[in-house]
């Protein structure tokens, strides 16, 4: 059985550019699709009150051109709240007890000229957009949990973050999420530690 030959140092050389030249190419293309558009936190505060765990926060929620041209033709925007609380361990990954999410529903209406916040039963219509962007980027005193379902005197780490929800999007609009940072505005995950 004759020997199997080696490749040359010119061989070796040419795979080694091509394989360079793929990477920067994955590179440039996926590095705008990873990148979200962002919403600044202001500040995150996690309280124990009355048998509750109560979470106010603030963000700085600016809806941009793209996001704003998408009401104005009639599609609806889905931003979601989302709170994780876990126990965090040395040893392993954190466990999560309990997790939290509120939606809210962003629409026009061209008619009446306004826009309308929905979230589960309640639905409220504001004439501005500075408005609505004002209310979405406030929570006061919401009940995040209970101190039952919680153990007493143990640390527990409140994980907050507000985003757009490009899975509520028509089907169009969803794939044009993947590759476009406008569609996808979130705000850092901030960890608030607290104990009930």
């Amino acid at each position: 059985m004759p020997p199997t030959p080696t490749p040359g140092p010119r061989r070796v050389d040419r795979t080694a550019r091509r394989r360079a030249v793929v990477a920067l190419v994955f590179a440039f293309v996926a590095a705008p699709a990873t990148r979200a558009d962002y919403i600044p936190t202001r500040s995150v505060e996690v309280r124990v009150e009355d048998e509750r765990v109560l979470l106010n926060a603030e963000f700085d929620l600016t809806l941009n051109p793209t996001l704003e041209e998408a009401l104005q033709k009639g599609i609806p925007l889905y931003f979601l709240l989302e709170v994780d609380i876990v126990r965090p361990r040395w040893y392993w990954f954190d466990d999560k007890v309990l997790q939290h999410a509120t939606q809210y529903r962003l629409s026009w209406l061209p008619l009446t000229r306004q826009y309308r916040v929905s979230s589960g039963l309640l639905a409220l219509t504001y004439d501005s957009l500075e408005e609505v962007e004002r209310l979405l980027g406030r929570v006061n005193s919401r009940e995040i949990a209970r101190t039952a379902d919680l153990e007493k005197g143990a640390r527990y780490d409140a994980i907050v973050r507000l985003r757009l929800d490009p899975n509520q999007l028509p089907k169009p609009f969803q794939v044009n999420a993947l590759a476009s940072r406008d569609w996808q505005l979130a705000s850092d995950a901030r960890r608030i530690a607290f104990t009930p």
